[in-house]
């Protein structure tokens, strides 16, 4: 959370559009692509976003609590954490601050493209599949904040190095961070199985990417080079549904998101989601929520 202002990337002040902040460069030291400080009341993307209203950031933001219990806000999902919890927001995904709960601990914000791809796959920084909020045991927690409190060590260190070389360290540091708590979401049996199936994270990633305008599984399948039965297999086997189920809980949770925190038009928010005819997105959110868009719309006004 910055100490100053940045402007939303799409300039809307209005309310026909959830409202997307970028990275603020402009307040790293050094213009680096990351940030990493004490977190605080005080702190906002941009003046006229203050942090409890429901925004998107189109960066990572990993919170470690050292004081609790705070709620926040994650796509519909409300999380409370204590000491010692983490907290990653991944880009994206649209979350909200609690307007009571007092933020204490570490922030680190990250700039996607200021790690290579390698380490990208490797620290699963994309892996929306796992949930926002770890509880990490003692060890876990020991060196997670060890290799925090080193990041921001070689992070505010400007002077024993030349600017090329601090943001090599910071990668490496970085990487070191972002490795031990990727290791930390992925530890359990469900998580790990998830992300040794190739077929099914290759699904997942080409979902994430076109479910607003591509709802057809053997297109996916024809896409990726697979036959629609493997693809049926892995996704059965990663989630315990069909990949047409996957697809429509993405579309689904879009459709949320923007029926429930835009004033977009129901027909418009059904063209977002890849249903040009209002009719057939009406009944499509219908047959998913038990719940006509205008209804759940209302339920949350």
């Amino acid at each position: 959370m910055a100490d100053e202002t940045i402007q939303p990337a799409d300039g809307d002040g209005g309310t026909n559009a959830i409202r997307t902040f970028p990275f603020p460069v402009g307040l790293s030291v050094g213009g680096v692509g990351m940030q990493v400080g004490p977190m605080g009341t005080d702190r906002t993307w941009h003046a006229d976003a203050p942090l409890e209203r429901v925004h998107r950031i189109d960066f990572h933001v990993v919170m470690l609590f050292g004081d609790g219990p705070v709620r926040h806000m994650v796509d519909f999902a409300e999380y409370e954490a204590t000491a010692g919890d983490v907290l990653w927001i991944r880009p994206g995904q649209v979350h909200r601050f609690s307007r009571t709960s007092e933020y204490r601990g570490t922030v680190l914000t990250m700039q996607p493209g200021f790690l290579p791809r390698a380490t990208v796959e490797a620290t699963g920084l994309y892996r929306y599949d796992l949930p926002p909020l770890l509880h990490p045991d003692e060890p876990h927690l020991a060196a997670l904040r060890a290799a925090l409190t080193q990041l921001r060590r070689e992070y505010e260190d400007t002077e024993t190095l030349p600017p090329s070389l601090h943001t090599a360290v910071l990668r490496h540091s970085l990487t070191a961070f972002l490795l031990r708590l990727s290791h930390l979401a992925s530890r359990s049996a469900e998580a790990e199985r998830r992300q040794a199936d190739t077929t099914f994270t290759l699904f997942r990633d080409a979902v994430e990417k076109g479910f607003a305008t591509n709802h057809s599984v053997s297109a996916y399948a024809d896409a990726l080079g697979y036959s629609r039965r493997t693809l049926v297999r892995a996704v059965r086997a990663a989630t315990g549904e069909t990949p047409k189920g996957f697809i429509d809980k993405r579309v689904v949770l879009e459709a949320k998101r923007l029926l429930a925190h835009t004033a977009l038009p129901i027909g418009r928010v059904g063209a977002a989601v890849g249903f040009p005819d209002a009719a057939n997105f009406s009944k499509f959110f219908h047959q998913h929520t038990d719940l006509t868009p205008a209804a759940f719309r209302a339920e949350l006004r």
